[in-house]
């Protein structure tokens, strides 16, 4: 098996948004630190599972992590910027 790779940021939990339709989803606004101003916030549903497969919601103000993984053929070697050694 293949194993993925893998990038670990930190995050907070912003808030809490509720769905004005009881068949949606309530949502979690996360603000991913070390991201770019205009792209640090991203919206999930605001389940997760536990140990147990229990499901569990996160409060607001909650520090997270957030991780991004791909395996090795979504991915390339990166190249060094010019003028750097």
């Amino acid at each position: 098996m293949t194993e993925k790779l893998s990038n670990t940021m930190p995050a907070i939990v912003e808030k809490i948004i509720k769905s004005p339709d009881p068949r949606e989803p309530e949502k979690v606004q996360i603000a991913v630190e070390g991201a770019d101003d205009l792209y640090r916030e991203i919206r999930i549903e605001n389940t997760l599972m536990d140990q147990e497969g229990h499901e569990v919601q996160l409060k607001e103000g909650a520090e997270v992590d957030v991780t991004v993984e791909a395996g090795p053929e979504a991915t390339t070697t990166k190249s060094k910027a010019k003028g750097k050694s």
